[in-house]
């Protein structure tokens, strides 16, 4: 059986762990060279190494996609490593939960610089190739977060509006190149982010972790965090030929938590 990635070469931005190594692995089973990023070489490294095994062929790269020229240098390298990139995946972010009027504005811009102009600068640099061929699949990770308002989150939220927003517009731009944008939004997800959030918003709000991870699944109709691997999932298909038809869609990834 044709595996649904066969032969494609994947760039995915903060790959060394959590949703991005998931959509790694997963692409690597279904037939993909993968060409993994992320700012920290040791766990980029080790994640590369658990991505080989699937026997293709997978490079990676040190990089900060908020700086648009380690992303012309990132991009520049995936292309001698693999040829043309088929599928980009803009994994990479942050999160800095704060009331709104204590986010100094350093922390407040870098989560923009990251979250909304990582996916600008990334995109901008791959688009191109893409565009030349007539083909491409542009997936963004965004969040539920860019679809609604939370508190103690702002800047988060606002990075992931934007990254909605720009999914939107890019795919109508796309539309005659034949290449798909679209943007998935998942609600909490089991990574190593979940703990940090736990603590800092129940910090903020008085109460316990315990209390406000209940205050939290009580609007959860399927009561449970979103596992990486589900995302994983979800990324194939927008990555593979299934989605064809498909494009400017931010897909909610949330147990039921919001429906739009």
């Amino acid at each position: 059986m044709k595996l649904k990635l066969e032969n494609r070469n994947a760039l995915i931005t903060g790959a060394s762990r959590g949703i991005g190594l998931a959509i790694a692995t997963r692409f690597a089973e279904e037939g993909a060279n993968l060409f993994l990023c992320a700012r920290t070489e040791g766990p980029l490294k080790e994640a590369a190494r658990k991505v080989e095994k699937f026997g293709r062929k997978v490079a990676w790269h040190v990089g900060d996609v908020s700086d648009q020229k380690s992303v012309r240098e990132m991009v520049q390298q995936a292309h001698k490593d693999l040829g043309q990139i088929d599928i980009l995946v803009n994994n990479a972010g942050i999160a800095k939960i704060s009331r709104f009027i204590d986010y100094s504005f350093e922390d407040f811009d870098q989560v923009l610089k990251i979250n909304l102009y990582g996916v600008f600068h990334v995109t901008q640099a791959v688009l191109p190739g893409m565009m030349e061929r007539k083909r491409g699949k542009v997936v963004n990770i965004a969040s539920t977060a860019g679809k609604w308002g939370s508190r103690n989150q702002s800047a988060y939220n606002a990075s992931k509006h934007g990254v909605v927003g720009l999914t939107r517009c890019v795919a109508l731009e796309m539309a005659p190149y034949k290449i798909n944008v679209n943007a998935i939004c998942p609600a909490m997800v089991e990574t190593d982010m979940a703990d940090p959030f736990f603590e800092e918003q129940s910090k903020i709000l008085g109460i316990s972790k315990e209390g406000f991870i209940k205050t939290v699944m009580a609007n959860n109709p399927l009561n449970r965090i979103v596992k990486p691997e589900e995302v994983a999932h979800l990324a194939l298909y927008l990555a593979s030929d299934e989605s064809e038809g498909m494009t400017a869609q931010s897909i909610s990834l949330c147990r039921g938590y919001i429906m739009v």
